[in-house]
């Protein structure tokens, strides 16, 4: 006889230490689950704290207020009636664990702490929690007397335990445990559990989610069983951006999948299942002799059923179908996530909108893109009635209750101000193309001429040294050339501050948060260093700084269509350039030329120092097999050796780099993503030496061959 039960999981927009907040959002999620008759709620990690609180899971303050939100769900009778699966920090014996409370009707069945750690990558959980690391082992935890008094409860189990009601069994596994190599959810399984609840605080990277997709549904596929992922979204006031995604797979079928960029602050899926499916899917051999020597977990023993019997007789009830994961393509996630990260942004810092220097070159424009991308995604929500997008556009954009933008040009022009800063080195080409974009996108444009101002400075320095710097074209040194471009560009930050925070003003905007100023630097640039320290890389937040060049140039020829923009294959077409030299017959300046090598050169290299974990001479031996014999090995050498010297050279720019949108595997973030000093030796002197034996070596036996040729 089939036992169908309808369960719930979700995605929500947690916000580190935002505690009503995040608690109101949890109660919408509850309530949405039980309109959907579900017996079960799972919801996101640590999402009563917010993931993100970093060194604030240090204060105690942070587990008193989670107490104490936490009791408040437990109170509000509106939450009874359903299982419930809620993360939180906790203290036990004075240590601080990363937890998740399982409860029915206001009563606390199980605290379950997190096993594995998240301790690599972008993760430092280890810095402010404790893993439990004793698999199946229990023991008592005394509630706090404010839980007592609600809960009735002096003690209850801690540790790692599985809930077994009337009619199943259930079991946790917390975001990183899923993915180390002997997860949890396996000895769960051999011991009979049949429900597996993941809570996650899982960021997005681009061409990342099919990985985790992969581990979810291979989960089931082996072992069977209905695993409920769910995952925090949006940005929780750092660097990355939760994307969601929450899932529900039985037997390594997709029933449900949630979205991945989305606005809405709570997203809730369901999915009725037959919990017989997954009896009988374990009905094999290997499945029962494997069982008899897998761990035992202790059962904390539940009377409550969620299936009932009622369900299995009532014909309205329709088991879910299956479903194909739903994945975007990159260019799509490149218009998304930084947009929807972005948006959280402006609107949780109460600001007035953005700023972008637009220089007429692909960053600056990919930038600004990616800027209508969120109006885009904003009007669509205001126009399908979400009522917290439409408060926060209207607090955005200053305008009053009641207003609804119509058009992503309509809200651009509100919120997003744009501005050419040209000099004599500027071209008409880049004028142009930024005036029409701001035109097309509906941005409030400026267009200025700061000659007067970079000619005041230069003066300055003549009138206070008695030597005047001229470019290198007109015969000048290199350290001239260099100063002469840096000036250009620190001004260029200068001024967009200037103009950012005083812009609202002149256009009579009353509330006074300033426009935020975005930079534009890609992951290439900040990892080779291809930028002036506190030029206009220097900003408030970066929506590209971990996104490649070529990733951006397929963004933008993807968004020609997408978003109607044809002006974008005018970007498209022009060489990159940074514009800070004379342009003369001989001479127009060239991004890659400056740089020494390609844009896919750099991506190349950034790979393999990051993600592959290369020093320059494990580099170049790698791609001494993969670029010859396109390069020869002296060629493969020099570009490598090149790319490491700058590298180094330019170390300490990351350490004052605008925070960006994490999207890059090998970003050089200096935050906590990549850890590395910025004074290194930058000729690798050692390294150097042994990349050169090898060419050495390999030329004598090339001549050796040709040799032997001629003489054959």
């Amino acid at each position: 006889m089939p036992h169908y039960i309808t369960l719930a999981t979700c995605s929500l927009n947690q916000w580190a230490l935002d505690f009503e907040g995040n608690r109101d959002r949890i109660l919408q999620s509850i309530k949405e689950a039980k309109e959907a008759k579900a017996s079960l709620r799972v919801g996101p990690e640590l999402e009563i704290s917010g993931y993100g609180c970093l060194d604030h899971f240090l204060e105690n303050d942070t587990y008193l207020h989670s107490w104490e939100m936490y009791a408040s769900i437990l109170q509000n009778e509106s939450t009874h009636g359903i299982l419930l699966d809620i993360g939180l920090p906790i203290m036990h014996k004075n240590r601080r664990y990363n937890c998740r409370i399982l409860s029915y009707d206001g009563k606390i069945l199980l605290i379950r702490p997190k096993i594995f750690l998240a301790n690599d990558g972008n993760y430092r959980e280890m810095r402010y929690f404790t893993p439990w690391l004793q698999p199946q082992y229990v023991e008592e935890f005394v509630l706090p007397r404010l839980l007592q008094k609600i809960t009735g409860q002096i003690t209850v189990q801690f540790g790692d335990a599985v809930i077994s009601t009337l009619d199943t069994c259930i079991g946790a596994e917390t975001c990183e445990e899923l993915f180390t190599p002997q997860a949890p959810h396996i000895a769960m399984a051999l011991d009979g559990v049949e429900i597996v609840a993941n809570s996650s605080g899982s960021h997005h990277e681009l061409r990342k989610l099919n990985t985790r997709m992969d581990l979810i549904t291979e989960a089931t596929t082996k072992c069977g069983g209905i695993y409920l992922y769910s995952n925090q979204k949006g940005c929780d006031g750092d660097r990355l951006y939760y994307d969601g995604c929450a899932l529900i797979v039985v037997n390594g079928k997709v029933l449900a999948q949630g979205s991945q960029f989305s606005l809405k602050d709570v997203e809730v899926i369901t999915a009725t299942v037959d919990l017989e499916d997954v009896r009988s899917y374990r009905n094999m051999i290997s499945h029962g002799l494997q069982s008899r020597s897998t761990p035992v977990y202790e059962r904390v023993h539940a009377a409550i059923e969620l299936s009932p019997d009622s369900k299995s007789f009532d014909p309205t009830i329709v088991p879910t179908s299956p479903r194909e994961i739903r994945y975007h393509l990159p260019e799509e996630e490149i218009a998304f996530g930084p947009a929807c990260w972005l948006w959280d942004y402006v609107r949780r810092c109460k600001g007035s909108g953005y700023f972008v220097p637009l220089s007429g070159g692909i960053d600056s424009c990919a930038t600004s893109v990616i800027v209508f991308s969120m109006c885009t995604l904003v009007v669509k929500e205001a126009l399908e009635g979400n009522e917290q997008v439409i408060r926060d556009a209207q607090l955005v954009a200053n305008m009053p209750e009641g207003w609804i933008p119509e058009t992503p040009q309509e809200l651009c022009n509100k919120i997003f101000h744009t501005c050419y800063m040209g000099t004599t080195n500027s071209s008409i080409e880049t004028r142009a193309r930024s005036r029409d974009l701001a035109a097309r996108i509906g941005s409030y444009h400026v267009d200025l001429n700061m000659d007067s101002v970079v000619t005041a400075l230069v003066s300055l320095f003549e009138v206070v040294t008695g030597r005047k710097p001229v470019f290198k074209v007109f015969g000048g040194s290199q350290i001239e050339n260099l100063a002469l471009q840096n000036i250009q560009a620190r001004l260029r930050m200068v001024l967009a501050y200037l103009f950012a925070q005083l812009l609202p003003w002149t256009r009579g905007r009353t509330n006074t948060g300033g426009l935020l100023v975005l930079g534009s630097a890609n992951v290439d640039e900040q990892l080779r260093g291809y930028l002036t320290k506190y030029d206009c890389s220097s900003a408030d937040v970066n929506p590209i700084g971990g996104i490649s060049k070529t990733d951006l140039i397929s963004f933008i020829k993807f968004s020609i269509n997408r978003f109607d923009l044809p002006i974008l294959r005018d970007f498209v077409d022009a060489t990159p350039t940074a514009e800070l030299e004379p342009i003369t017959d001989t001479h127009v300046q060239s991004d890659e030329a400056d740089m020494g090598m390609s844009y896919e050169e750099l991506s190349i290299f950034g790979r393999l120092r990051k993600v592959n974990k290369c020093g320059p001479y494990s580099m170049f031996i790698k791609l001494l097999h993969e670029w010859s014999p396109r390069l020869t090995p002296e060629e493969i050498g020099t570009k490598v050796k090149r790319f490491w010297w700058f590298y180094a050279v330019n170390r300490h720019k990351q350490t004052v780099s605008t925070p960006s949108y994490h999207a890059e595997q090998y970003s050089p973030d200096d935050n906590r993503f990549d850890l590395r000093p910025f004074l290194i030796d930058p000729s690798f002197s050692w390294a150097r030496k042994k990349i050169d034996q090898v060419v050495e070596t390999l030329e004598k036996n090339n001549t050796s061959q040709l040799d032997t040729m001629t003489v054959d």
